[in-house]
């Protein structure tokens, strides 16, 4: 019993300089397994808030890859923020983390889909686990912000 309050109290200790986690909730009294919720803004474009929930796996060794994604449009996106980031078939890493000391990172890329004037934002786990590298997408469409050029007025100018 005294062991695992001693450990509960190592593991909050360690865990209070973590500032950008909204939350965290325990998967059972008998794991040291959390799910953590983060708050990232891009740092391009400000009007975009990514949340990113993952496993965190405390004073242990199985750190599972698994995570979810979703991005919201939190404030203005001007035509000028769009204009200012990688709009390559691969986008850019936009946030980056590390999950493990066994070299596995949480990366966050963002790729810009022209046809359809929309963000999509890509959270993927750099090491393979399972026979898999878990992944998840989120999509920040730019209708209906200042960014959004309507095809239909442009076509209509000329």
């Amino acid at each position: 019993m005294i062991q695992r309050l001693l450990l509960g109290l190592l593991g909050t200790i360690l865990l209070a300089g973590c500032g950008d986690d909204v939350g965290k909730v325990s998967l059972g009294l008998f794991t040291t397994k959390d799910v953590v919720i983060d708050a990232r803004d891009d740092p391009k474009i400000a009007g975009v808030t990514c949340h990113i929930s993952r496993v965190e796996a405390n004073l242990d060794f199985a750190d599972p890859s698994d995570m979810s994604i979703s991005c919201r449009q939190t404030g203005p996106i001007s035509r000028a923020d769009i204009a200012a980031i990688d709009r390559s078939k691969n986008g850019e890493i936009v946030f980056k983390e590390s999950l493990s000391i066994l070299f596995k990172s949480l990366k966050v890329r963002r790729i810009y889909d022209a046809e359809n004037q929309t963000l999509l934002y890509l959270s993927y786990s750099t090491k393979e686990t399972n026979g898999s590298h878990k992944h998840a997408l989120s999509t920040v469409p730019l209708y209906g912000t200042e960014a959004w050029v309507d095809n239909q007025s442009e076509s209509a100018k000329n």
